[in-house]
């Protein structure tokens, strides 16, 4: 899966999730990469018996983990990530503030960077965090309440072009009441701010001297000489297009230190070779099978298969910026097309014959069987390419001479880019092209590589349609960063141009109160409404099959958690790898 993340862009693929390495290749087998051996025995013959090889079931420190992707990163700076591969590696990088436990709620974890849940003000508005005395950067400077300061403060900056913004600016001020507390001020409710507090630091006394506008082009983030972290490993070495080296840091201050010397986060041309070399044991974890390569997979029974579905929905998102159409002819403007298009499109087949069943048809951004799960308060649109037809026409589409659509003497033919090594939406996208040429419309599928795809067309919103997948970092529905106005590009996420004033008003509803009855009410609203007017054809949410091979181990109670954003590497602070 690579997808954007929601919050910080999982978001997600995913999922695509991200979203977003070399079993044991490790040509380096020196002592700290393999497992300490028993102390020897000695019987009365004075002879020596042979080393006990270790358990599986006991951890050991040392060795190589290689993750994989087909993605490389593009930033691995906190306050500009944005897609799935850069959060991946990030999770090993960088401590959070707070983490998610297994059933999605804030905890404070031994690796976490505060010292105990947020106490919250009666009024809800002020939160109080205190971080641990005992946290470090990999520079060994303390962490203190200034990191917090300043990564909030230059998030919720427009001139920052932070991807995360709509989570922070309802921060009104933050007082520093000594180098280990913060209390945090908000300017009003703001419901989902618990999960805010679900995110990294970066070091102010590398930073603070950098003029906000030239953060996102600093070399913090994308050169691992010039990167402070303070996660329980150290970037080490980025050969682009290649792959990773993450290296455990011997001063992590964390209470629990990681078993896993080193983790390669290796890059494969695509998704089918990346599972040829799970089965091969070039790599050791492959987070996102391939629907179609899952049943080969599982008949490895060497390898871990972890399938269920994933906090990741699909989508295709118009774009209304006339600019980046053919004579500043926006394509997309008529509410009756885009109906049309979403009625065009053979969803259904897509989730019984691309994702082989495993998948959930999606009509609004709500996950199906959340709480927030609009049901039939949202439109459906089942496959009817003569509803289509008809809609087209009502909106003054007409054939030419080649059976194209066209209207005010424009062609109705576009181009739909997407992230190429993708295999499903490879497929996807031929199905769309095909259900769209049936309705009169031609559409050109484009992949593109995925790290510059994001840095030039998706985050600038500069395409025509994308089909791109959200992983939703937590469990809180709000979506205002996607969908608001205030929230265009670079500031914010809305990277199609979309306007739709009601709905703007209706997030800004949905956030302001604390009792859920009354948020599932304001979301049945924005459901009717975004359903109906269309910015995005909401397509399925989806799953993605994680493979680990034989060298990984972790106790059941830090397995994978596909439900959660990044869940893939659920406590790998705690995984061992055995030779």
């Amino acid at each position: 899966m690579v997808a954007k993340k929601r919050s910080l862009w999982s978001l997600l693929l995913i999922l695509s999730l991200v979203g977003i390495l070399f079993t044991g290749c490790s040509t380096n087998n020196t002592a700290s990469n393999t497992p300490t051996p028993t102390e020897n025995n000695t019987t009365p013959e004075n002879t020596t018996e042979p080393e006990a090889e270790p358990s599986a079931d006991e951890p050991v420190d040392g060795g190589t983990i290689t993750l994989s992707t087909f993605s490389d990163v593009v930033s691995l700076n906190p306050i500009f990530i944005n897609d799935t591969s850069s959060g991946d590696v990030a999770q090993f990088l960088f401590a959070k503030l707070y983490d998610l436990d297994r059933e999605g709620n804030v905890a404070a974890e031994p690796w976490s960077l505060a010292s105990e849940l947020p106490q919250i003000s009666e009024d809800g508005l002020t939160y109080t965090v205190k971080l641990k005395d005992t946290a470090k950067w990999s520079d060994g400077q303390p962490v203190t309440v200034d990191d917090l300061i300043y990564t909030f403060d230059t998030v919720r900056n427009p001139e920052a072009g932070a991807p995360g913004i709509s989570l922070f600016d309802k921060v009104e001020k933050i007082d520093k009441v000594d180098d280990h507390t913060a209390n945090i001020k908000l300017k009003q409710i703001y419901a989902p701010f618990q999960y805010t507090l679900v995110t990294e630091l970066v070091p102010a006394h590398v930073l603070k001297d950098i003029p906000v506008k030239e953060l996102q082009s600093n070399a913090y983030g994308t050169d691992p000489a010039k990167t402070v972290t303070n996660g329980p490993w150290k970037w080490t070495a980025w050969k682009q297009g290649e792959s990773h080296t993450l290296d455990a840091d011997p001063n992590y201050w964390g209470a629990v230190k990681p078993h896993i010397a080193q983790v390669i986060y290796k890059i494969y041309a695509d998704q089918n070779t990346e599972v040829q070399a799970l089965l091969k044991g070039d790599t050791d974890h492959v987070s996102a099978i391939p629907v179609t390569q899952v049943e080969v997979v599982k008949g490895n029974d060497k390898i871990d298969v972890i399938q269920k579905p994933g906090p990741t929905y699909e989508y295709i998102n118009f774009n209304f910026d006339s600019k980046n159409f053919p004579e500043k002819y926006g394509l997309f403007e008529g509410q009756k097309t885009r109906q049309a298009i979403a009625y065009a499109i053979n969803r259904q087949g897509m989730v019984d014959n691309v994702l082989k069943g495993v998948g959930a048809l999606m009509n609004a951004p709500f996950l199906p069987d959340t709480w927030a799960d609009p049901k039939d308060a949202a439109v459906n649109y089942d496959y009817n390419p003569e509803k289509a037809k008809q809609l087209l026409a009502e909106d003054g589409w007409v054939a030419g001479k080649d059976g194209i659509l066209e209207k005010d003497g424009h062609r109705f033919s576009f181009e739909l880019q997407y992230n190429a090594g993708n295999s499903r939406r490879e497929q996807v996208s031929a199905i769309i092209q095909q259900n769209l040429k049936d309705v009169g419309i031609e559409v050109t599928p484009k992949g593109i590589d995925f790290a510059a795809w994001i840095d030039q067309n998706v985050t600038p919103g500069k395409y025509q349609a994308i089909l791109l997948a959200w992983s939703l970092n937590t469990p809180d529905p709000d979506s205002e960063s996607i969908f608001s106005s205030k929230y265009f590009p670079p500031a914010g996420q809305n990277s199609g141009w979309y306007k739709n004033e009601k709905l703007d008003q209706l997030w800004v509803d949905g956030y302001s109160t604390v009792d859920q009855a009354e948020r599932q009410k304001i979301y049945k609203e924005v459901a009717k409404e975004i359903s109906t007017d269309l910015p995005y054809v909401f397509l399925y949410q989806y799953g993605s099959a994680i493979g680990t091979g034989p060298r990984v181990h972790w106790a059941e109670e830090d397995r994978p958690e596909p439900s959660l954003g990044y869940g893939q590497y659920f406590h790998a602070i705690k995984w061992w790898v055995t030779e």
